[in-house]
């Protein structure tokens, strides 16, 4: 794939006010973009716009979808700053975001998990990013 592409993760909700709320609180991301019963769906895309990658969540009118399928189900993200990391995580708390033991353990050496509504988990991850 070449430079230039945009990474969009996109799942589903039950409860998209509430977890968009979250999110963008939490991470700090705003509203790129929502549509409303798009062949019965509704969604709202977050992100920043000067990064390649945002955040859609959407809901199917009448259809419930539940909680994560696992523990496991993560969105990572390196903060290598401290001063950044330990401001992320108190807004990530304030958002309504639960501190839980990560499934994995590798995760709590230098990070905090977080989770949502939904029991999907954001780390925030203490350190740079390298292969």
């Amino acid at each position: 794939m070449k430079a230039g592409a945009v990474l969009r993760v996109a799942r589903p909700t039950d409860h998209l006010t509430a977890i968009v709320e979250m999110y963008a609180t939490g991470l700090d991301f705003i509203v790129l973009a929502q549509f409303e019963d798009h062949d019965g769906f509704d969604g709202i895309i977050l992100g920043h716009p000067q990064q390649p990658y945002h955040l859609e969540f959407t809901t199917q009118r009448g259809h419930q979808v539940g909680k994560a399928p696992t523990q496991d189900h993560l969105l990572v993200f390196y903060l290598p700053d401290q001063a950044e990391w330990e401001a992320r995580c108190t807004r990530m708390l304030a958002a309504g975001f639960q501190r839980v033991p990560s499934y994995n353990p590798y995760w709590e050496v230098q990070g905090q998990t977080f989770e949502d509504l939904d029991g999907y988990r954001v780390v925030l991850q203490h350190a740079t990013w390298t292969l």
